[in-house]
């Protein structure tokens, strides 16, 4: 079954990536962008996942100082000003 593109801007796109990836056709640069992108999809990580790090460093952390006093931090910081 042909191809056939009816938006100019996907047409220009199709050949696009048909030059960039050397495909015969723009089929086949169609082909390779959807299978690529399927993939991508199916490869994609949940925000959980994607932060995951984060939160064992914050956990390497260990609780917060319950004594800590922010206002003398940041003046001792800005030198006592």
């Amino acid at each position: 079954m042909p191809l056939y593109i009816r938006d100019d801007a996907v047409d220009e796109l199709a050949k696009q990536v048909m030059k960039a990836t050397g495909a015969k056709n723009k089929t086949e640069a169609v082909r390779a962008a959807l299978q690529a992108r399927l993939a991508a999809e199916k490869n994609k990580k949940t925000l959980l996942e994607r932060i995951q790090p984060i939160l064992k460093r914050a956990d390497a952390l260990g609780e917060p100082d319950p004594d800590f006093d922010m206002k003398k931090y940041t003046d001792d910081m800005w030198g006592g000003m």
